[in-house]
């Protein structure tokens, strides 16, 4: 028996979107029985082609796109015509027990299957869902289409006291039949829907639709809206209703072009108010105060009492309805937002959400002239500020000397005893300002940005390097440029310490920000920790506290393993879990290639223009970008490390790598110009143990790297417990077979364990988006042609593990 009190919601909403299912090509199922009995001739001279045109407008109830049970129909006529007529007229034969006939029917086509194969049929596909459908074409009052997984969403969510089972037997296509008889039943005493069925189908042209007049198609397409849309519904509905106030408890009635208005009224939206609605608008609509106070500036209070404030003004100007209770915390604000609970990993106690009419008129209004971040105020002061351009000499001393924030003193007398060049210019020179650092012959570049950090005290001034700049700004571009013709340090370069003009400072500055893009801190990210960890990626917790241990100490780790282990997928989580934040800014990758070289890697010419230019590569500039936070964790990933030649790309880094030569400087040939690789750094590499056509990774780099083995993580107790939340019996089913491959492919002589079947190919981050579909799709693009690969010379043991996990599907 069904519940019918839980499936009068489902026919209430099978009413309010049939006329739209309709028109959007959901009538094929009255067309399809129409046209089968139109041209279905079982004593057709041509068999093959009146079963095509007979079943020419089934569509999806047949061919899915990896079953195709209409065309080996198609294929055993083209090869023995008589006989598959013979199977048809058996299973239209009603004095035969209809168990009977389906065992006869399945056993005719493998029968066919094995006589003609030639090689490509690999699969009959005339299972219980295909049978199902030639059935109902042929009794279209009397039986129905049957698909598994339509069947298990209608008895899972009407009760049904004998669910499916998807074991493809007969008796889950006749407990299905039961339960799509009552599903019929009670659709025919619903005199609403039954009615709309019957207007729909009068409408068309005569003969277009099979008349339907014991409702078994309507009974077919009721079941597909309740497992398609109605329990999808359902769950949005179930997501909706964690906001608070619902739209049937409270809306302030106010339109879109009412907002637009209002947003233009400078008396109800203040500059601050604007500013409000942008920023939580650039954040998606919806965020907790914490959460625009951390990316945007100001206090969390600032967003919180600027949003009641200008809820009350939007009450004062429109007259609009408050919310029905006497809590102030919840009078004002429910005007302009829905709200609910944020989550524990979020920041911030609550989440406000924009309402809808309210985003659109903001999308609808220029903001451009309201500010998204709050500007910082300088403090006052009664000096004026100074910009100043410092000039090292490298056969003294260099800027790269000196990591990014450390002080540095500058003395105001030489060794002779005399005063400094422009003398003034180091009297004048106030903490706080900013310092534009050059290094002289034979470098010739702009190098690094500094402060003042304390005025003289009589012998000494002190600066701080700031930032090292990734791309050097050469002298002869800043020569070259009229705007700086008049610059002390170009009209007199005698000297260390210039002054700078604060429009000179700003052009500089802009020629180097073309280049070298401003630190940022990404002070929004969301936290990461070992618990994100452990529940994203498929790793034990002591596992993954010896990776974390061994990267530490090594600076060096390389992640080796079977294909689709998640190699790639946990070297970034890694990294975000030991920066505690995932922060994707303090993140590079890359990929090896055969070609891949020092040049692309660190530093070489490339062509520009006319001629070659020397360009930074991506682990040099990374390099640079972490010795500029040096107080923060940098992972720079490398993928496919094993594919590129190692010695040729990593040259004279071989030795700078390594953890004990951290911080230590070389010259390097190119540019002249000292590098190390910062402390802050950590290399992850990743190989493939599978991948046959390279050679094993270079020993002078092996030594310097530790390895990590990526196991198959089908027993771990993470995705036992993303497989229990899955709760799909085919993907048990697929996931047994393959743990039963992994073992074969371990025991295998030429194999071994690191060519086993990763389980990244079976997680995804929409459970909804495990279907059947899904699952075929990953074993015959995915996992068989790696097979085919492992296997070409045994191909009765490929053969047979196509068998096996085609198997899987074969009642869907």
């Amino acid at each position: 028996m069904i519940d019918h009190a839980k499936l009068e919601p489902v026919l209430r909403g099978y009413q309010a979107y049939f006329s739209q299912h309709w028109l959007h090509g959901e009538d094929f199922k009255w067309e399809a029985a129409q046209q089968f009995h139109d041209h279905w001739n079982i004593d057709a001279a041509d068999f093959g082609g009146m079963f095509k045109e007979a079943t020419a407008k089934v569509f999806s109830l047949l061919d899915t796109g990896y079953a195709y049970p209409r065309a080996m129909i198609l294929d055993f006529a083209a090869a023995d015509c008589e006989a598959t007529r013979t199977m048809f007229r058996s299973l239209f034969d009603e004095s035969i027990g209809l168990s009977q006939r389906i065992a006869a029917f399945q056993a005719a086509a493998e029968s066919l299957r094995i006589k003609y194969n030639d090689g490509s049929w690999n699969n009959h596909y005339q299972n219980t869902s295909a049978i199902s459908v030639y059935l109902w074409l042929q009794f279209p009052d009397k039986y129905y289409a049957y698909r598994y997984a339509v069947s298990r969403d209608i008895a899972k969510e009407l009760n049904f006291d004998t669910p499916p089972k998807r074991d493809g037997s007969i008796d889950s296509l006749l407990n299905s039949y039961r339960l799509y008889d009552e599903l019929r039943t009670a659709l025919s005493q619903n005199t609403a829907v039954t009615q709309m069925i019957r207007s729909a189908i009068d409408a068309a042209p005569s003969g277009k639709y099979w008349p339907d007049t014991h409702w078994n198609i309507a009974a077919i397409d009721l079941g597909f809206y309740l497992s398609r849309y109605y329990l999808q519904e359902q769950a949005v509905a179930q997501k909706e209703s964690e906001w608070f106030p619902s739209k049937a408890d409270y809306a302030p009635g106010i339109t879109t072009e009412q907002w637009i208005s209002l947003l233009n009224d400078p008396s109800v939206f203040t500059q601050n108010a604007l500013r409000i609605m942008k920023c939580m608008l650039d954040y998606g609509g919806q965020a907790t105060c914490k959460q625009l106070a951390i990316k945007y500036g100001e206090a969390a209070g600032f967003y919180n009492m600027g949003s009641s404030s200008l809820a009350r003004r939007v009450v004062e100007k429109t007259n609009c309805p408050l919310m029905p209770r006497d809590s102030e915390n919840s009078r004002w604000w429910p005007v302009l937002y829905t709200g609910k609970s944020a989550d524990s990993k979020e920041d911030g106690s609550y989440i406000w959400r924009l309402r809808d009419e309210l985003i659109q008129a903001l999308k609808k209004t220029d903001l451009s002239h309201i500010p998204l971040y709050a500007v910082s105020s300088e403090k006052d002061s009664t000096s004026p500020r100074h910009y100043w351009w410092l000039t090292a000499s490298p056969k003294i001393w260099q800027f790269s000397d000196l990591k990014v924030g450390e002080e540095q003193s500058y003395t105001l007398y030489n060794e002779s005893g005399h005063k400094r060049r422009i003398f003034q210019n180091i009297l004048d020179a106030k903490a706080g300002d900013p310092v534009i650092c050059y290094e002289a012959n034979p470098v010739k570049k702009v190098v690094a940005l500094a402060k003042i950090t304390q005025e003289n005290n009589g012998k000494e001034l002190y600066f701080e390097k700031t930032e090292n700049l990734i791309s050097p700004i050469e002298y002869s571009t800043l020569k070259d440029c009229p705007e700086l013709e008049k610059m002390e340090f170009f009209v007199q370069q005698n000297g260390s310490l210039f002054k700078l003009s604060e429009g000179e400072y700003n052009f500089i500055l802009d020629l180097i920000r073309e280049e070298n893009p401003a630190p940022v801190r990404s002070i929004a990210s969301n936290a990461y920790t070992k618990s994100d960890f452990l529940n994203n990626v498929f790793l034990s917790e002591p596992r993954y506290d010896v990776l974390v241990s061994l990267l530490r100490r090594k600076k060096n780790v390389i992640l080796q393993g079977a294909p689709g282990v998640g190699k790639t997928y946990a070297a970034k989580r890694l990294a975000y879990s030991m920066m505690g934040q995932a922060d994707s800014s303090r993140v590079e990758f890359v990929q090896f290639h055969q070609n891949y070289s020092y040049e692309d890697f660190m530093l070489g010419y490339r062509p520009d223009g006319s001629g070659f230019k020397l360009t930074e590569g991506v682990f040099y500039r990374f390099c640079q970008k972490a010795s500029n936070d040096p107080d923060r964790e940098y992972f720079f990933l490398i993928d496919e490390i094993n594919r590129g030649n190692l010695s040729k790309i990593f040259g004279e880094l071989m030795m700078l790598i390594e953890s004990d030569h951290r911080g230590e400087k070389i010259t390097l040939a190119y540019n002249g110009m000292p590098f190390y690789v910062p402390e802050n750094l950590y290399i992850i590499g990743m190989m493939n143990t599978a991948d046959r056509s390279l050679a094993m990774i270079d020993y002078a780099l092996r030594r310097r790297f530790s390895f990590f083995e990526m196991e198959p993580a089908f027993t771990s107790e993470g995705f036992q417990n993303y497989q229990s939340a899955l709760d799909n019996e085919t993907f048990n089913a697929l996931v047994e077979q393959v743990k039963a491959l992994n073992r074969e492919i371990t025991a295998d002589a030429s194999l071994g364990s690191g060519f086993r079947i990763g389980h990244s190919y079976f997680c995804l981050a929409d459970p909804a988006a495990c279907t059947a579909d899904w699952m075929r799709s990953v074993v015959e693009f995915d996992l068989l042609p790696t097979l085919a690969e492992y296997w070409f010379d045994a191909p009765d043991k490929l053969h047979r593990w196509e068998e096996n996990l085609r198997g899987v599907f074969n009642d869907d």
